[in-house]
């Protein structure tokens, strides 16, 4: 296979945005990573793929169109795909195929979703229906923050992990968030406010939950060859992971972690060549605080059960020995489902290129984790400088 690099990093202002359609911000990003490298313009591009979740966030049952006709790449090929919220690595995993196989050499990967025009009820009601609705959101009504919620008081009952503990993950990621300027709440938060905001499912807060958003973010993806014509600064995909897990939830062989999410790490560590050792920093999927927390143990930042002392400790700050979330992530940066994969790839990127907001020092090896649903779709990617 063709090696696969990214030279074009395109992101939009994450947040409510009344201000323009899905396709203009599509656009926003796409002409952003044109920009950021040495690719003339769309007409370079030879192919896209576009990641959109939900028909009904962008009002339109086949949105892929709207935008490829937007940035001017009609004629070209595209496809549109989906993996519930893991939407944009699916979008990157395809691309990447094409590239690898020989048969694109400059690969447009393009992620967006405008979510904030449904209002709150009806986007989790939307969201709801990623899980298994005949047998979970139908009959009991269980939303993702009822799924999460489980996975918690799972956690904290076997391990003894507390609120405090889930809270403070939420404190580091506002605190990274504050110093992006694409986040949606930039805003430092503290504890104490985490757990004094109201219970959205137990034990889970508001300030434990990520926000409803819309954003677009976008990469250029190219192989070897292309690589050398259009940057100085490649960056190298490395390793895929990409697994599943049961449909419905109460079909798992555990609560207190996500199987899927290790065997997707274990394909990338091996496909990359490294272990979890070599990773100097990371975007993890912070959906809700819990989801994080049991992302350092099913990727093997730690021990299973060890997550909370890992918070406690600090060690997951971008000065820490483990920085996670450098961008905010979802928490504060915000989750507009379809982009979300690929601005992880943005931050990895900007990492190992040394033009983060909150720069790790000396970052070479970065790893994106990326779930869909619940654990119904996970990727793991492994970038390199």
């Amino acid at each position: 296979m063709k090696k696969v690099a990214i030279v074009g990093l395109g992101h939009s202002k994450f947040g409510v945005r009344k201000d323009i359609s899905l396709r203009e911000m599509a656009y926003e990003s796409v002409k952003g990573a044109i920009e950021d490298c040495n690719v003339g313009s769309v007409d370079e591009i030879e192919a896209s793929v576009t990641g959109i979740t939900s028909d009904e966030f962008a009002q339109q049952v086949v949105p892929a169109p709207i935008i490829t006709d937007y940035i001017g790449m009609v004629g070209k090929p595209n496809v549109r795909v989906e993996a519930a919220c893991a939407t944009g690595s699916a979008a990157i995993m395809t691309a990447y195929s094409w590239i690898a196989s020989g048969l694109y050499d400059i690969v447009l990967a393009v992620g967006a979703e405008k979510m904030h025009e449904a209002g709150t009820s009806h986007a989790t009601e939307i969201m709801a229906m990623a899980g298994d609705s005949q047998w979970e959101y139908g009959p009991f009504g269980v939303t993702f923050p009822g799924f999460y919620a489980m996975l918690a008081i799972a956690h904290m009952a076997k391990f003894g992990t507390t609120s405090e503990q889930l809270a403070k993950i939420a404190v580091k990621n506002h605190k990274h968030g504050v110093s992006n300027p694409n986040a949606h709440m930039r805003k430092e938060i503290t504890v104490e406010k985490v757990l004094d905001s109201f219970m959205v499912a137990y034990p889970l807060h508001l300030y434990d939950c990520c926000l409803i958003t819309d954003g677009a973010a976008a990469i250029i993806m190219v192989s070897e060859e292309k690589a050398k014509e259009l940057t100085d600064t490649p960056i190298w995909i490395e390793g895929i992971g990409c697994s599943t897990d049961t449909a419905t939830v109460m079909e798992r062989s555990t609560f207190t972690g996500i199987n899927s999410t290790r065997k997707a790490a274990q394909m990338a560590y091996k496909m990359a060549g490294i272990t979890i050792k070599d990773v100097d920093v990371a975007t993890v999927h912070d959906c809700f605080t819990i989801a994080e927390l049991l992302a350092y143990e099913d990727l093997d930042f730690c021990k299973k059960g060890d997550g909370g002392k890992l918070i406690d400790e600090g060690e997951t700050y971008y000065d820490g020995s483990t920085p996670i979330n450098t961008d905010g992530g979802l928490k504060s940066k915000g989750h507009p489902l379809g982009a979300t994969g690929i601005s992880m790839a943005v931050e990895i990127s900007k990492q190992l290129r040394g033009e983060a907001y909150n720069q790790v020092e000396g970052a070479e090896i970065g790893l994106a984790h990326n779930v869909g649903g619940s654990g119904q779709y996970i990727f793991v990617n492994i970038y390199r400088r």
